[in-house]
């Protein structure tokens, strides 16, 4: 099966400096087979595999990148949108289905940021009640002491009569 030249360029982003992640991982994430993005390493090194500019395939593209197109988008007239998606090699529903994605993600940050508020708000509480507990059981132990300290000053003071 032969690749387009934006997903080999997609993939060797990935795996050559300056993001370095490893082979597998890259290839377990894309469904390129591992070989064969060591043989386009290879080419790429040796200068066989050209090294245009060109954008990835809207498969490949990370969050961030998606992010970079929509803000892009969302800043261009609808006359050079068209002109615009042309030359990225995208649709207009990419935007919007990739505009929901990012959508999502943030509320779903939302959603953790508040469930984790509210289980350090409980776990907040359960530490004061616990704080007040201890300060009483505390406050108890120190009145018992003092009780016990008069009490040998008062049998002490009988025993000396």
């Amino acid at each position: 099966m032969g690749y387009s030249h934006a997903v080999r360029q997609s993939v060797l982003k990935k795996v050559l400096p300056p993001e370095r992640r490893s082979v597998r991982e890259v290839s377990q994430k894309t469904g390129v087979n591992e070989q064969t993005i060591r043989n386009w390493i290879k080419r790429s090194e040796s200068g066989i595999l050209s090294d245009s500019n060109q954008d990835s395939c809207p498969r490949f593209l990370t969050p961030k990148e998606k992010y970079q197109l929509v803000v892009e988008a969302a800043g261009i007239d609808d006359e050079e949108l068209g002109e615009f998606l042309r030359q990225r090699g995208l649709h207009s529903e990419h935007l919007t289905i990739w505009d929901q994605e990012l959508r999502d993600m943030i509320d779903k940050k939302a959603e953790q940021k508040d469930k984790e508020k509210k289980e350090l708000k409980k776990k907040i509480k359960e530490l004061e009640k616990e704080l007040q507990r201890k300060e009483k059981a505390l406050a108890e132990a120190a009145a018992l002491l003092v009780l016990k300290k008069k009490l040998d000053a008062l049998t002490k003071d009988h025993e000396d009569d």
